[in-house]
Order: C-alpha cells, then structure tokens, then sequence
C-alpha cells in the first residue's frame, strides 16, 4: 500500500505512538494514508481505538519480524 507519509514509532512505549501519530496526522489532509511502523505490542488495540474515536480509518495493518505495521486514512 502506498502511503502519503510515514511515522517511525518502533520502540516507543504508549502513550508515544498515539502521540506521535496525532501530530502526524494533524499536519495531512483528508483521505491521505500514513503508514505508522511501531513495536509496542499494545499499539493494534491503542491506534484502532485512537483512529475510530478520531473519525480515521484504519485501512490495514500486519506484522512483519516483529514490526506491526498500520495504514491510517485520514478522516
């Protein structure tokens, strides 16, 4: 999937992916995708819940070596 831009959050514990991905997200237009890379396993449960509340949509995500990776539509 191809991304508008890209957050780097590997081995940052909550709440600084959610935090990180605001500020991303705040600086995107409507229906653009970022693609977030994270290692904090709690991350899929905080940014599906954080996109839905935030009117975003969580397009796709998936797990490659340990990274889990998610593709967010800006709402």
């Amino acid at each position: 999937m191809k991304a508008d831009k890209f957050l780097d959050a590997k081995g940052l514990a909550c709440p600084m992916p959610i935090v990180k991905t605001k500020k991303a997200m705040d600086q995107m237009e409507n229906g653009q995708i970022l693609e977030i890379h994270a290692t904090d396993k709690g991350a899929k449960n905080d940014l599906s819940a954080w996109a839905k509340s935030g009117g975003h949509e969580l397009v796709d995500h998936n797990e490659e070596n340990g990274v889990l990776k998610f593709y967010l539509k800006k709402g």
